[in-house]
């Protein structure tokens, strides 16, 4: 199976648990690998035959700026739910992430897999 990947897609939303966190869009940062069938593009060169990754990457981001979650679980399932509607996309793995959550660490985050 072939691959695309959106790497460090950068949001900015609502996320955590508590009162401050629900108050101020702290950054939110978004990495996807799709999986499909990608050898018709490799042949006729046409983007209408590619997993349309920029409409998924804009898909993304609006989730993660409007979703609200409280938890980088709830927010990765929402994406992932998402990108599975895509035609031609057999599998996704979204992993989510809090810069700076905890002290001493880069960041925390959570890596979920959907496949039809």
């Amino acid at each position: 199976m072939d691959k695309v990947i959106i790497k460090d897609l950068i949001a900015r939303g609502i996320i955590g648990v508590n009162d401050w966190e629900r108050k101020k869009p702290q950054e939110i940062l978004i990495n996807l690998e799709l999986y499909g069938d990608l050898t018709k593009v490799g042949k006729t060169d046409q983007v209408q035959d590619s997993l349309n990754y920029r409409t998924i990457a804009k898909e993304a981001l609006r989730i993660a700026e409007t979703a609200e979650r409280f938890t980088v679980e709830a927010l990765a399932a929402d994406i992932a739910d998402a990108c599975m509607s895509f035609e031609g996309l057999k599998k996704a793995v979204v992993r989510i992430e809090k810069p700076g959550a905890v002290r001493f660490s880069e960041s925390v985050g959570v890596e979920i897999e959907r496949h039809k």
